[in-house]
């Protein structure tokens, strides 16, 4: 079991917060997989991303829940689903920013994966999961 990272008895990292990482890359890998294969396929970058966090929403929901913060009630689904539709405004309003840098959409993409973990960390664990009593 993941206990979390401590230095002489003192948490800096919580054992919830380690598990939403490990759980998170490979929720990444499979979102973005989806939103680079949707790029190359010709599809315009907000479709991709549409597209990509609609499927990773439903996968995430379970990952996330269960294993994160040990809570699968499917009735949080409409909460966890209104994060990841803020996420997805901010997502992408982000790669739009990252674009008029110059960026193109592969890495305008991945340049916005690390907000939005923060992002999705900090509101799933305050407004979704924030019944879970998980350390």
């Amino acid at each position: 079991m993941i206990n979390g990272i401590s230095i002489n008895n003192k948490t800096l990292v919580s054992a919830t917060f380690v598990r939403f990482v490990l759980v998170g890359i490979v929720n990444m890998v499979f979102g973005y997989g989806v939103y680079m294969l949707l790029i190359f396929l010709g599809c315009h970058f907000t479709i991709a991303a549409m597209t990509s966090t609609v499927l990773g929403v439903l996968f995430n929901f379970k990952t996330i829940g269960a294993l994160v913060f040990k809570n699968s009630k499917n009735s949080l689904l409409f909460p966890f689903i209104a994060v990841y539709v803020v996420g997805y405004i901010i997502n992408i309003l982000g790669i739009k920013l990252f674009k008029s840098y110059g960026l193109n959409d592969y890495y305008a993409g991945a340049a916005m994966l690390l907000p939005l973990a923060l992002f999705s960390y900090v509101l799933n664990k305050k407004f979704v999961f924030k019944t879970s009593k998980v350390k």
